[in-house]
């Protein structure tokens, strides 16, 4: 297999290759951090109320929050350039 020519645009300045982050990647961890912090407190707040049945609905969707966001990290560092976008 032949490695792909590395243009001018692929290259930054100190010659690190740059991948460019996936907009639905960052977008899933941005809004992901956001949520999962309001699905952890609807859950801690419920737990203290002793609304059980609510608490594990934010339970669940903290897991849920914290998968979706575990996988885009992971897609985006298949491409190279980790969970952060080029100008980030």
């Amino acid at each position: 297999m032949t490695e792909p020519r590395k243009t001018e645009e692929q290259v930054d300045p100190r010659g690190k290759p740059m991948v460019p982050a996936t907009p639905r990647d960052v977008v899933h961890v941005r809004l992901g951090s956001f949520g999962l912090v309001i699905a952890i407190a609807v859950a801690v707040i419920a737990g203290l109320s002793g609304v059980w049945w609510l608490m594990i609905i934010g339970i669940v969707a903290a897991a849920a929050i914290g998968v979706d966001m575990y996988v885009a990290t992971r897609r985006q560092k298949s491409l190279g350039g980790g969970p952060r976008s080029e100008a980030g």
